[in-house]
């Protein structure tokens, strides 16, 4: 299987996608509107619709079938994005080489384009004709608990009152997992069970998807500190001068980089009963960790 070929055929399917699904620039009130696409379409990896593509794959579905679900957790991600730029957050001026949504279009109308693009997941989450009506309410569950304060917002909330404090191992672990990998948990699932995916099944992808969300999100934090900044779109050191809690700051750089091997190859581990049809799950966690942006 050639990887990148794979993941950049998933990425234009979402690409043309959320072009279709996101409101007209000039539908009124247009800047709203303008607001959401500037954040959505200004690039970005797509793993999480890749994710959602592939779990479905793996259960014997197709990538047509989910793709609202999977532009829906692309949402969910970018109405994080936004939020989490902002200055009462991480205060930051760039996202992927651009300037941050409230840079752009202010803080008041960043805040509402992010509001919005969380509610329009939702919408395309109840859209996921190809399922049970039973597993579209599966999955709409699936994505409030992920993206509420059992998930991500739990996440972001411990990871924002944790700056500049001393934390043990088990908080840290908790906001990574929380902040970062509760939406790749939820992207592996909604795929997973939007294609009928059994429970064991379900479970071992579950797995998955958690340890590949930890590496990623150790990786992020090994790149805050030795990435190139015109690779990764934002200025590097942002986490240490926010004083945020990271792998590196508790653990030093090439311990985190042993953690984040470790990580993935506990999600290799886990598609183990798959056979070739888990591939690209498999690939996508080396692309991960391996990644300079």
């Amino acid at each position: 299987m050639d990887f990148k070929a794979e993941l950049k055929k998933k990425a234009a399917l979402a690409e043309e996608a959320l072009e279709r699904f996101l409101p007209s620039p000039e539908s009124y009130p247009p800047l709203v509107h303008q607001a959401m696409r500037y954040s959505v379409l200004g690039g970005g990896k797509r793993l999480r619709p890749a994710l959602v593509i592939s779990a479905a794959e793996v259960a014997g579905g197709s990538a047509h079938d989910v793709l609202p679900a999977a532009c829906a957790l692309e949402l969910i991600h970018a109405y994080s994005l936004v939020h989490d730029d902002l200055p009462a957050m991480d205060n930051d001026d760039y996202r992927r080489g651009n300037l941050t949504n409230h840079k752009v279009y202010g803080e008041a109308m960043a805040i509402l384009a992010g509001d919005a693009l969380l509610t329009l997941a939702f919408q395309l989450l109840a859209q996921s004709s190809c399922a049970r009506p039973e597993d579209i309410v599966k999955v709409i569950r699936e994505a409030a608990l992920g993206a509420g304060t059992m998930g991500l917002i739990g996440g972001q909330v411990v990871d924002t009152f944790s700056a500049g404090e001393e934390i043990n191992p088990e908080t840290l672990e908790y906001i990574h997992r929380h902040k970062t990998g509760a939406i790749y948990r939820v992207s592996i699932r909604t795929g997973a069970i939007l294609a009928g995916a059994g429970e064991e099944d379900l479970a071992h992808l579950t797995h998955y998807a958690d340890y590949m969300g930890l590496a990623f999100q150790i990786k992020d934090d090994i790149l805050d500190i030795e990435g190139d900044e015109k690779k990764l779109g934002k200025p590097v050191g942002s986490d240490i001068r926010n004083k945020k809690a990271t792998y590196p700051a508790l653990y030093g750089l090439e311990k985190s980089k042993v953690k984040a091997r470790c990580a993935a190859d506990s999600a290799k581990a886990a598609l183990s009963t798959f056979g070739r049809e888990a591939d690209f799950l498999r690939e996508l966690v080396e692309y991960v960790i391996k990644r300079d942006f």
